[in-house]
């Protein structure tokens, strides 16, 4: 049996799987051929914004950290900076003309060599494969 397909999720992602419908089903749809990592670090940046974002929709705050942490329990690989640390200087140098501060998410991509689904533009240029939720349906159904 080979290897299941893989994707690096951008923090913009998995807020989108706890604010929205569709990266939310995708996610449930592909969680059996696809494996679904992000490093520690977005997951930490959406659990900073979860209660802004939850108050402005007059959403709970606590519900929608409860369901990003169950979305991540249920889908998400969470992959630790002692795994991906060794690419950080190979990441900056390909991130650093947008946004070092997502160097994270390049070197996790070029850990597992996958591409990164997110809606940051930062990431296009980085010679590491970007998909967009509009799109990213295409590579996952590949799988």
């Amino acid at each position: 049996m080979s290897e299941p397909k893989r994707v690096v999720l951008d923090a913009n992602i998995l807020l989108r799987g706890v604010f929205g419908t569709r990266v939310r089903d995708l996610l449930a749809s592909y969680q059996e051929t696809v494996a679904f990592c992000t490093p520690d670090i977005c997951v930490e940046e959406a659990l900073r914004y979860v209660p802004a974002i939850a108050q402005r929709r007059k959403l709970d705050p606590q519900v929608s950290e409860a369901n990003l942490r169950q979305l991540l329990q249920a889908c998400v690989n969470i992959v630790d900076r002692s795994l991906y640390e060794e690419f950080e200087d190979r990441a900056r140098s390909r991130i650093a003309m947008r946004d070092a501060d997502d160097w994270p998410v390049v070197a996790t991509a070029l850990l597992i060599d996958a591409p990164i689904w997110t809606e940051d533009q930062d990431f296009f240029g980085s010679g590491i494969a970007t998909w967009t939720s509009n799109r990213i349906e295409l590579y996952l159904r590949d799988a």
